[in-house]
């Protein structure tokens, strides 16, 4: 089965941990994670969406090109992501997408308030590796 493919901003330490988790949870692999900054990826040049609006909001394209974004994409993956099987269903409650819509549109355009950020603009803060001894 190919993998969808998950576009997220690269420089935000809010969206980096968010994608660390999902790697974590996608045991199939069913999820290819794509820098939305990285203009040079084929599946950014290639998606008929404002290059802006990536950076905007988290954006999911299905292997058969269904592009979804925000709440909608955490929709997706729920049913594909066997430790959130268990929410999947309450995320179609009634009003469950609106009200899921209203709260991640908040968190994405806070989470340069929630995270340390300076001038809008994250700096990634990354551990130094370990070097092998020979």
């Amino acid at each position: 089965m190919a993998a969808a493919h998950v576009l997220y901003d690269g420089e935000c330490p809010l969206c980096l941990k968010s994608i660390g988790i999902l790697k974590k949870l996608d045991w199939f692999h069913r999820l290819n994670y794509v820098n939305a900054r990285d203009v040079e990826q084929d599946v950014v040049k290639e998606l008929p969406v404002d290059p802006s609006r990536l950076i905007e909001e988290m954006h999911l394209v299905t292997p058969g090109k269904t592009i979804y974004h925000g709440f909608g994409a955490f929709r997706w993956m729920s049913w594909r992501l066997p430790l959130l099987w268990i929410f999947a269903p309450f995320m179609y409650l009634p009003g469950a997408g609106w009200l899921g819509q209203k709260a991640y549109l908040w968190v994405a355009r806070n989470r340069f308030k929630l995270v340390p950020c300076h001038g809008g603009v994250c700096t990634i803060q990354r551990k130094p590796t370990a070097t092998k001894s020979a």
